[in-house]
């Protein structure tokens, strides 16, 4: 058992649980940790899939109640219920069709430029800039929120199919490393009428459909870099990804309802700076 490579699982997974739910970009900060370690070969590309995974299946854990309901709600509609298990399950089928429609776009792009993107953007200079600009944009955001006069919406329920469908493409920014898939989803519902909360929710809620696509896709063409030699490696980055994301998820629910996203621009200027500044001198 190799104990550094069991070790660099362990800070791959923890960066990974920590980052993918909070407007930082994850994926950044794996090319950035993989390049550190040296652990940015064939064999660390299907390891982050593997992470990935446990940090999908810490939002289902966080959010079961709500799946199992919405799951239970449209299996068991039956003609001649009552009115309150009626509107439960049209409320369950807009909620998975604003899921769908929100996860759409960035499939689709996904879809059409996966091998571009993997190509020509992941690297740590586009890292670093995607994080400085990203930050300025949280910055701005956040000053166009503050100054609102209109009540945004407040509840799931409420969100409409057109609202859906503009988080889909905000969400689709996210194909650039270093602009964060919860970033972009978050702010763009802020942009586009949910109040903090909420944007927040329906991010969390919104990764699972893309993150499952996204790694499974992924492993489809990765299948055969697999081996079992590989197994300790594999469980040890699972397992921190997972517990890690989900204190994180249980901790960010409980900040946006009190702070704004200011401290995670200037974080994200901060580090991208210090990236761009790092690998430049390398170069």
């Amino acid at each position: 058992m190799d104990l550094i490579l069991l070790a660099k699982a362990f800070i791959l997974g923890l960066v990974e649980g920590i980052t993918e739910f909070l407007p930082i970009s994850s994926t950044g900060h794996l090319i950035i940790a993989g390049d550190i370690l040296n652990f940015n070969d064939d064999k660390g590309k299907v390891f982050e899939i593997v992470i990935q995974l446990g940090s999908i299946l810490a939002v289902c854990w966080e959010y079961r109640v709500k799946l199992l309901e919405t799951l239970r709600d449209l299996v068991g509609k039956q003609p001649g219920v009552s009115s309150e298990i009626t509107r439960s399950t049209s409320s369950s089928t807009k909620f998975v069709l604003n899921l769908l429609l929100g996860f759409l776009p960035a499939a689709v792009l996904g879809l059409a430029f996966h091998s571009t993107i993997k190509t020509y953007l992941f690297s740590p200079l586009t890292v670093a800039i995607a994080l400085i600009l990203g930050g300025f944009a949280i910055l701005l955001i956040e000053h166009i929120d503050a100054n609102k006069t209109s009540c945004s919406l407040s509840s799931l329920d409420q969100m409409t199919h057109t609202q859906a469908v503009k988080i889909g493409f905000a969400q689709s920014l996210a194909l650039i490393p270093g602009v964060s898939r919860a970033g972009a989803t978050i702010l763009g519902g802020m942009i586009f009428g949910l109040n903090r909360q909420i944007a927040t929710e329906f991010s969390f809620l919104l990764a699972i459909p893309i993150m499952f696509a996204a790694t499974a896709y992924d492993l489809l063409k990765n299948w055969k870099l697999l081996t079992m030699s590989d197994t300790s490696m594999f469980m040890v980055g699972f397992i921190t990804a997972f517990a890690s994301a989900l204190l994180v998820i249980k901790m960010f629910l409980r900040f946006v309802a009190t702070h704004d996203f200011r401290a995670f621009a200037w974080y994200r200027i901060g580090f991208g700076t210090l990236v761009l500044v790092y690998f430049w001198h390398l170069t």
